[in-house]
């Protein structure tokens, strides 16, 4: 079993900076890909960005956050992290992360197998 707690979410105006961390639980975590995905009211949960096991050697980003936001990983630290710039008013929404068995990395919810509780991101215009 793997846990997945998210951190870091909070209040900010448009344009400033956040970043968001995952902590997991349990062996393997090198082994996973793990992805973030964002859920508004009313809407499914929807893409962010997503990274490749091990050395996170790929990684995947939706096309509304490219460029602005970035997917990382620290196996030893069994985190991984999506630091946020440039935010915009619809950018917010509730931050999900995810871990996903295979290892390949992915942009679809349903592949993934782990999934934290999520923490809110909210920007001001």
């Amino acid at each position: 079993q793997v846990q997945l707690v998210e951190s870091g979410g909070g209040l900010v105006q448009a344009g400033a900076s956040l970043s968001l961390s995952c902590a997991a639980s349990g062996p393997s975590f090198s082994n996973y890909a793990m992805g973030w995905f964002r859920q508004t009211p009313g809407k499914d949960r929807s893409f962010v960005a997503a990274i490749s096991w091990a050395d996170g050697r790929s990684t995947y980003y939706a096309d509304s956050v490219k460029g602005r936001f970035t997917i990382s990983r620290d196996n030893a630290k069994k985190r991984v992290y999506l630091q946020m710039a440039s935010l915009i008013p619809e950018d917010t929404a509730v931050y999900y992360c995810a871990a996903e068995v295979s290892g390949l990395g992915s942009k679809r919810a349903e592949d993934f197998d782990y999934w934290g509780q999520g923490t809110q991101v909210t920007v001001s215009s």
